[in-house]
């Protein structure tokens, strides 16, 4: 369970980066930044949801 927190630390931990360098910018972040912080949040809800189960078992 140490390792699904540590993981879960590091990804909320870089998509808050390219959120905050997104916010930099007066334009609309690229698209590849856009899919990153998706695609970060994707990750983030796996990683709950197994640590969900972990937690349950």
């Amino acid at each position: 369970m140490p390792n699904l927190n540590a993981l879960l630390d590091r990804l909320k931990a870089r998509q808050r980066d390219l959120i905050m360098q997104a916010a930099q910018s007066n334009i609309l972040p690229p698209d590849g930044m856009l899919r990153q912080i998706a695609d970060l949040e994707n990750a983030i809800a796996a990683v709950e949801a197994v640590a969900e189960e972990e937690r349950g078992s």
